[in-house]
């Protein structure tokens, strides 16, 4: 769907009828096997916000959510016009559990983030640089008063990621000399965060494979970073 200035009464019905959301007394939600290394508890921590950055960014973005929507959470995906429903479903989101809301103006863009938040489990959002600490702070409050997971598409800006991620390499695979065709992109994952998610992991994976999967390369492995433990 798609919400402006006049449109926040629909958004609203429409998160409120994404209640109640699946695993509601659960305080982790699952992902995709592949990104499970890359978080502390192998899982998405309700109440917190992740940022996505690099080249990647989008996709890594999807495919955190896709193991929720799995499962039969919500997905509101906020202010990322470009976004394909093709490439969502590709990854694993469930499109008839998926709210497209178009970039609201900036006045309004932290009431109707706020009001996915309130029905939804996982917001995604293409974060603008002009976001207010005052407003962003109560977002995350409200966040974590209603157990929802925040994934920002871009530098976090004023707003304090529990986890970020970097997207530090992606390669497409199957071009060679001009022939051939796209097979598959491999994804260097950095992971690192706060308290708990402070250990650095990083991770090589396929986003997606041949197959429109998101799984870890040839060797799966993960590592700390330079420098760290």
């Amino acid at each position: 769907m798609e919400a402006g200035r006049g449109d926040r009464a629909a958004l609203a019905t429409a998160a409120e009828r994404a209640r109640p959301v699946a695993l509601a007394r659960e305080h982790l939600l699952a992902v995709e096997p592949a990104l499970a290394p890359l978080l502390a508890d192998g899982a998405l921590r309700r109440g917190t916000t992740v940022a996505v950055d690099g080249p990647a960014a989008r996709s890594l973005a999807l495919a955190l959510a896709a193991g929720p929507s799995a499962v039969g959470s919500w997905v509101g995906v906020v202010g990322l016009p470009s976004l394909g429903l093709a490439a969502a479903a590709e990854v694993g989101v469930a499109l008839e559990r998926l709210l497209l809301v178009a970039a609201p103006p900036p006045s309004e863009w932290a009431t109707v983030v706020a009001t996915l938040v309130d029905g939804v489990d996982v917001v995604v959002v293409g974060l603008p640089r002009w976001v207010r600490v005052g407003d962003a702070r109560r977002l995350q409050a409200r966040i974590r008063q209603r157990g929802a997971v925040l994934v920002t598409v871009g530098a976090a800006g004023s707003l304090e990621a529990d986890v970020g991620m970097t997207a530090e390499t992606a390669t497409w695979v199957g071009l060679e000399e001009g022939a051939g065709h796209l097979q598959g992109r491999r994804v260097v994952v950095a992971a690192t965060g706060r308290r708990a998610a402070a250990r650095s992991r990083r991770v090589a994976l396929w986003l997606p494979d041949g197959d429109g999967r998101v799984r870890p390369d040839d060797t799966g492995t993960v590592v700390p970073l330079r420098g760290t433990a």
